[in-house]
């Protein structure tokens, strides 16, 4: 029997929901939204193929190359994997409970975000590392406290976690890199707080392992190993997104 294709939206549907980065959405992003809906809720499973690209522009009355496009976003997600010869499969899938956090056309939105942050902030924290002085080290060390605590108490904020990552850029000692981040700070802000959701909902050990990534980022800024603190937080960045889109990182 072969794998449905997600019914299209009807023609009286509401439009995205863009007002979290407040920009039109790319046609792709409204495919990619409905394909990740249905690996979320179950209609599409981890080893399920997915139609062809043909199949997908015909349901939705789009080009190929828009439905191209949507594929290519699912596959740098990690949602997806494409075999030569054979298709597209679904590689990975989000915790159910996403759906009840947020809009599925959003995370695409969110997803290409976290892609410039991870290149972004790498290099912030590496200079920030090198350059770095007391105060500032104080300053991060503080904020990384406030998280701490709000998470031990349960109450992970998404503004506190904002916080220590500007905190980092503003010790790069280039203004450039705070100003870059607050021109995200949008699409960071709802990156975070859904992810924040699922942490809370999550285990224990998930929220536990969000401070560690944290603490390792704040001990090599703290020892000045600049290439350590910029793969501490690249890899921080990228495991707070295979947590959205992989729900085997609840354990």
């Amino acid at each position: 029997m072969p794998i449905p294709v997600p019914a299209r939206p009807a023609a009286n549907a509401p439009p995205l929901d863009t007002a979290v980065v407040g920009k039109r959405p790319r046609l792709s992003d409204g495919i990619y939204g409905q394909i990740f809906e249905a690996i979320v809720g179950g209609e599409l499973n981890v080893g399920d193929q997915l139609p062809s690209e043909n199949d997908i522009a015909r349901q939705y009355d789009v080009s190929r190359p828009v439905v191209r496009e949507a594929l290519q976003r699912l596959r740098a997600d990690g949602l997806v994997t494409a075999h030569q010869g054979l298709g597209s499969f679904v590689s990975a899938q989000p915790a159910p409970r996403l759906k009840a956090l947020a809009a599925a056309d959003n995370v695409a939105l969110f997803l290409r975000c976290q892609e410039v942050r991870i290149a972004l902030e790498g290099e912030s924290a590496r200079l920030a590392a090198l350059r770095r002085d007391n105060a500032q080290m104080r300053v991060i060390d503080a904020a990384q406290a406030r998280f701490k605590a709000s998470a031990d108490a349960g109450h992970i904020d998404a503004e506190e976690d904002l916080a220590f990552h500007r905190a980092i850029a503003e010790a790069t000692n280039n203004d450039f890199f705070a100003q870059a981040l607050d021109s995200t700070h949008e699409a960071m802000a709802g990156f975070m707080r859904l992810t924040i959701s699922l942490t809370r909902s999550g285990s224990a050990r998930r929220a536990q392992k969000v401070l560690e990534e944290h603490t390792a980022i704040v001990e090599a800024i703290r020892a000045r190993d600049g290439e350590r603190a910029r793969t501490a937080m690249q890899f921080h960045l990228d495991q707070a997104r295979q947590r959205l889109i992989n729900r085997e990182r609840d354990a």
